[in-house]
């Protein structure tokens, strides 16, 4: 943990969000705000607090194949591609958001990062390809910047 790291308590938190400690305690004790029990006082840090605000932010995105996503996933890893069509696109573009845009990958490299999430990386790299999520050009690989993620 950083130096810098900022730690607030149940009532700072209260007093800087303008809410009632009870609530925040609550929050704390059910586990939706990251923080640590230190005796019968918690710590939030800077970080936790932020990521917890972010998430319940009206500006947040929100995924619209997240819950598919998470039905499949076991252990972070997918272990079969569904075969209805919707299904199997968001949970190949769970994997493609881990490429960068821009940048050129080997197939080694894309390789590895597909086997992070699925075993079977042939499979999904062609998928890749044919869905135009990723380009291909002399054994080299790049994500499709003009790819439209599912709405």
């Amino acid at each position: 943990m950083p130096d810098s790291t900022k730690f607030f308590t149940t009532a700072e938190i209260a007093a800087m969000l303008k809410m009632n400690p009870q609530v925040i305690a609550r929050k704390l004790q059910k586990g939706e705000i990251t923080a640590y029990k230190i005796g019968k006082d918690w710590r939030v840090s800077e970080e936790g607090l932020m990521s917890w605000l972010e998430q319940h932010s009206n500006q947040v995105v929100k995924d619209p194949g997240a819950h598919i996503v998470k039905n499949f996933l076991k252990d972070g890893k997918i272990p079969h591609l569904p075969a209805q069509r919707k299904k199997r696109c968001y949970l190949l573009e769970y994997i493609l958001r881990r490429f960068e845009l821009g940048r050129v990958y080997s197939e080694k490299e894309v390789n590895e990062i597909i086997k992070e999430y699925h075993e079977d990386f042939c499979t999904v790299r062609r998928e890749f390809i044919m869905s135009r999520m990723m380009t291909r050009s002399l054994g080299k690989y790049m994500r499709n910047s003009s790819y439209i993620f599912q709405e």
